[in-house]
């Protein structure tokens, strides 16, 4: 007969601690789905969205670290001191225990320009994940000049006067890995990477293959511990209850529904990947159509600029022929290839002194010259995303499920006619 008193509540407790783990284990398979689903780009071909880049760690104005004096774009520091404590129990039986408590810790940093063999992008360092590589690790005791030099200059309880200095940076010209979410910056044409709420953020001196191997190795432990759970689970309540002659039955059903509830984690990650990758290059074409937007909003007033100096010239006749056929050009990119008129309207401009010296002549084309830069910007940012894309559907097995559930490939733009200027930073040597 079936034991009665055997609580349910084991099998419970065991099935929620599988789900607890099940979950735990898909956040981190999230974290290296996106490591290893996104494209590194270069400093050039980035303009919005989540971005991986490599490179080396420049800056306008490096910091001197705390206790190495490195110098560095960021750094951090903790000062721990060793205790012995006794405590007595309930029986009154004293415990003596020891350890290392932390008494002191900072950190700082400066924008990080982060520099490929294209060019530089400012990376914002403020609320992301640094990991940065030891540069000073050491053990002193209180004749020290640096016990009370860069620590404290009190004592915790039970203080045996033995104090750790040990501090990470990231040293100038260090090679760094970034992966986080591109923006465009307020004060240049050009993309910045900063922190963005709910967002994969991580500035380190380890390589993308480092993080993605930890990743995998917690996904893997989180799922074990899960697995584990649910069969000794399943095992002890129903070795308890006589209901099967045998305990492996329950064991195994309890591993099938288990890796089952795994299977369709994966499907859901999966799915969500590809619907989240699908909507990057969605977006990298809306800031393609923002940015002919604004472009055809400026042609009118460049038309109305040149024909008030064009008198009878055929050179500006010229001009104001191929802006309005740019006016006329279709906002679907894929149809027809767009040209570039930053640089006609200078060389018309150094023709024609009267037409230069127009202050409003001179404001409209640097705004069309920023306009196609950030055209430039976009439409790189959207063919490098949207080859990801189309390879992701063609390898197994995302690329099956992806098929299955009607996910189809975008196009690619032709368009290298844009003008791309660099943005000005005065590194640090």
């Amino acid at each position: 007969m079936p034991n009665s008193n055997v609580s349910p509540f084991i099998l419970i407790g065991a099935a929620v601690i599988a789900m607890v783990c099940l979950v735990v284990a898909f956040h981190f398979y999230r974290r290296r789905h996106l490591i290893d689903d996104t494209p590194t780009s270069k400093t050039q071909g980035v303009f919005i969205g989540l971005s991986e880049l490599k490179g080396t760690a420049e800056s306008e104005t490096p910091l001197e670290s705390y206790l190495a004096a490195a110098r560095c774009v960021w750094y951090s520091y903790r000062v721990e001191e060793h205790y012995v404590r006794t405590s007595v129990d309930a029986k009154g039986r004293p415990t003596t225990h020891s350890g290392w408590e932390s008494v002191e810790k900072g950190s700082k940093s400066v924008p990080v320009f982060l520099k490929d063999d294209t060019g530089v992008i400012r990376v914002l360092p403020g609320g992301a994940e640094v990991h940065g590589q030891e540069v000073f690790k050491k053990e002193v005791k209180r004749d020290d000049p640096l016990y009370y030099g860069k620590g404290p200059d009190r004592s915790i309880s039970g203080s045996t006067h033995r104090r750790r200095f040990i501090e990470e940076a990231i040293p100038l010209h260090t090679g760094i890995y970034v992966i986080g979410q591109a923006r465009v910056r307020t004060d240049a044409v050009a993309a910045e990477i900063a922190a963005s709420k709910g967002s994969l953020f991580i500035v380190s001196v380890h390589p993308e293959k480092q993080h993605s191997d930890i990743f995998r190795v917690w996904y893997w432990l989180w799922l074990g511990i899960g697995l584990v759970a649910a069969m000794v689970g399943a095992g002890v309540y129903f070795s308890q209850t006589a209901v099967f002659a045998s305990i492996v039955v329950p064991v195994v059903f309890a591993a099938f529904i288990y890796g089952l509830a795994a299977f369709i984690g994966w499907v859901w990650t999966a799915y969500n990947s590809l619907v989240n990758l699908r909507a990057r290059v969605r977006q990298g074409f809306s800031q393609i159509d923002v940015e002919l937007k604004r472009r055809a909003d400026l042609i009118p007033n460049l038309v109305a600029a040149v024909e008030g100096y064009r008198a009878h010239e055929s050179g500006l006749q010229q001009l104001a022929a191929e802006l309005r056929n740019q006016q006329t050009l279709t906002m679907d990119t894929r149809d027809g290839e767009l040209k570039g008129l930053a640089a006609r309207l200078s060389i018309v401009a150094e023709k024609y002194p009267d037409l230069k010296a127009s202050q409003s002549f001179l404001a409209l084309q640097t705004s069309l010259s920023e306009t196609e830069q950030r055209l430039a910007l976009a439409r790189d940012y959207y063919n490098s995303i949207a080859t990801f894309y189309r390879t992701r559907l063609e390898i197994f097995p995302d690329g099956v499920l992806g098929r299955l559930l009607g996910f189809k490939p975008m196009a690619l733009l032709e368009a290298a006619t844009f003008e791309r200027a660099p943005v000005e930073v005065n590194l640090a040597e």
